[in-house]
């Protein structure tokens, strides 16, 4: 083990999983947990000389040590990049991240109620209505999310990414090599995170000929390939788009398989740009020009907003004072365009 020791180290040690570590160092391992397996943690704790810090205790209004990250889809790549950096954010306060995966807004707001969690994540949410049902006592962060959630609610606070920006860096790019008729992959679903995305597209994309196709991002490659087969093989071949922007890197694959259908070369007849930069975006044939999402930075980061929360104090947080402590609505996480072998200039010109 290198560095500061972990919650997951002293439960590696220990034989435990991480959630008993964390209700043992929240105190609510009482009737929870039996006296041998405190006494081992405590003593695996001792030898690597771990401690939680103080702002993951001050943290737990409801003692269990339990943080809920709610995704829209787990197997997206994306969130799978929130959750690991929201883990490693938990782990040095000794916090344990439990994550939710396509829950309904009803579900959400039961366990939001249940009192089995200290704080409560929220990833790109779909519907700007999910705040009316949580409870307000609740410490709750949404990440890639609408403002308006966190509005008048001293215990929310918003980690936006400036995912506008980044379409609108993708968009730029692609106009300067050129490219004036340009195709869009845009998603279909409600979430701030693609309205955001669309209004950087139609920022830098006017007054070029765009042509759009709507796909829904959480229907996988299958849907992705059915727009993309939309997008480039309708219409006469010269009225074809020969610049692609998607809305994740997921659809962006699928426009590497309609083209490979149509015998369609990336990049000298066909430019694509993605945004996420999962990790296969490097892997494909050739490498995938995309805008980094930064899901670990977000991940950390709402972790750390929930701490300021918990270290507000429950009974001043709704005064100037308590507010003042949380601090105000960080600034959105820059991304960036990450520039690989998928785009070039556009051969026509």
């Amino acid at each position: 083990m290198t560095g500061r020791p972990t919650g997951k180290d002293v439960a590696r040690v220990a034989g435990v999983s991480q959630a008993t570590v964390s209700l043992v160092f929240s105190g609510a391992a009482a009737h929870r947990v039996s006296g041998p397996t405190r006494e081992r943690v405590l003593a695996a704790a001792a030898e690597l000389g771990y401690a939680p810090q103080a702002a993951g205790r001050q943290l737990r209004l409801g003692r269990t040590g339990l943080l809920l990250l709610a995704v829209p889809n787990i197997l997206g790549p994306f969130f799978a990049r929130v959750l690991a950096g929201a883990q490693a954010e938990a782990e040095r306060d000794g916090l344990a991240v439990v994550v939710s995966s396509g829950w309904d807004h009803a579900t959400l707001a039961r366990a939001a109620r249940s009192g089995q969690y200290d704080g409560l994540l929220i990833c790109s949410p779909d519907d700007g209505q999910l705040g009316d049902d949580l409870p307000d006592a609740l410490p709750t962060v949404f990440l890639d999310a609408d403002p308006a959630l966190a509005a008048g609610h001293p215990r929310r606070r918003i980690q936006e990414l400036d995912v506008g920006g980044g379409m609108a860096a993708a968009v730029t790019h692609l106009r300067a090599l050129g490219h004036t008729r340009l195709g869009h992959l845009r998603s279909v679903e409600s979430a701030h995170t693609f309205r955001a995305r669309q209004a950087g597209f139609e920022a830098a994309a006017e007054g070029a000929e765009v042509v759009e196709v709507g796909v829904s991002v959480n229907g996988g490659l299958e849907a992705a390939r059915a727009a993309a087969r939309t997008l480039l093989a309708s219409g006469a071949p010269q009225d074809r788009p020969r610049a692609v922007v998607c809305d994740d890197d997921v659809v962006a694959a699928g426009v590497y398989h309609v083209a490979a259908e149509l015998g369609l070369r990336i990049p000298d007849e066909l430019s694509v740009v993605g945004i996420d930069n999962i990790v296969a975006a490097a892997l494909f044939a050739p490498a995938l020009t995309t805008v980094d999402l930064p899901g670990e930075r977000l991940g950390a980061a709402g972790v750390r907003l929930l701490a300021a929360i918990g270290a507000a104090g429950d009974a001043d947080i709704d005064t100037a004072a308590g507010a003042d402590r949380v601090g105000p609505a960080p600034d959105p996480l820059p991304t960036a365009l990450i520039v690989r072998g998928s785009t070039a200039p556009d051969p026509e010109r």
